[in-house]
């Protein structure tokens, strides 16, 4: 099975990280504004991407400041039952967030379209952790 694997370095430290990807005014600020989400194992946050587009992610695994995953319960058909993981890591002071959208089935013009899109997920973090202007799905141009 196909993954997809991106690295950022951002100068911030771990919990603050962990608590960008964990709270509604982090990922709010980083992936889409309209979303309900809950730092709890089990919880099933939801995310909106315009009228008709809600993807939810079940948390099923919280090492604080260490590793966040969930599991795709419902979204697009190629993204049910993948999961997206981000690890973090210290090291020289700043932290090493490695994100992880793992158990494709198969690599198809979706699969590269969404690689393309974790890497802006990062980038929109690394620029809302570090310099307070993120870009959410609302902000962007496809």
């Amino acid at each position: 099975m196909p993954n997809i694997e991106h690295l950022q370095i951002v100068n911030v430290t771990p919990a603050k990280l962990y608590e960008v990807l964990t709270t509604a005014e982090g990922l709010s600020e980083v992936w889409t504004n309209e979303l309900i989400v809950q730092d709890q194992i089990g919880f099933i946050n939801e995310f909106h991407f315009g009228s008709n587009d809600v993807t939810k992610m079940q948390v099923v695994e919280l090492e604080k400041d260490r590793k966040i995953v969930w599991k795709c319960v419902d979204s697009d058909p190629e993204w049910v039952d993948t999961f997206i993981s981000f690890e973090i890591e210290e090291k020289n002071n700043k932290s090493h967030i490695t994100l992880k959208h793992s158990d494709w089935r198969e690599l198809t013009v979706f699969y590269r379209f969404c690689n393309y899109n974790w890497g802006m997920f990062l980038y929109s973090l690394k620029s809302y952790c570090e310099d307070g202007i993120g870009l959410p799905y609302q902000k962007r141009k496809f």
